[in-house]
């Protein structure tokens, strides 16, 4: 079975072995670690602190749309939940994190 496996001769004058990296490759390194942040971690982080900072600000009389498009005013705020009042006699319960957005006031009497 020796004929299917050719044998390897060593180079006596191989070259010595050089430095790993001449620096190129930490300058891809770097440059996808700046993509990176740029595109991916600066954007989510602003998008946090906005939604944090509306959920801290909403109080009673904002018109605001939860993320399932309900549109309402806020009758009453407690710390994990918001009252919405959708018409004159349907209020509906639901989580902070449930708000996507305020709206102008007057916006629903427009709709």
């Amino acid at each position: 079975m020796s004929f299917f496996i050719s044998t390897a001769m060593a180079d006596a004058a191989a070259p010595a072995a050089g430095p790993a990296g001449t620096g190129f490759e930490w300058i891809f390194l770097v440059g996808f670690l700046v993509i990176f942040y740029l595109m991916i971690w600066r954007p989510q982080a602003k998008r946090a602190k906005e939604q944090k900072n509306l959920l801290g600000s909403l109080q009673k009389g904002d018109e605001v749309v939860t993320t399932g498009g309900i549109a309402g005013k806020i009758t009453k705020v407690t710390d994990d939940f918001v009252v919405l009042e959708v018409s004159d006699t349907i209020e509906m319960k639901f989580q902070k994190g449930a708000i996507a957005a305020t709206l102008p006031k007057g916006t629903l009497k427009a709709i």
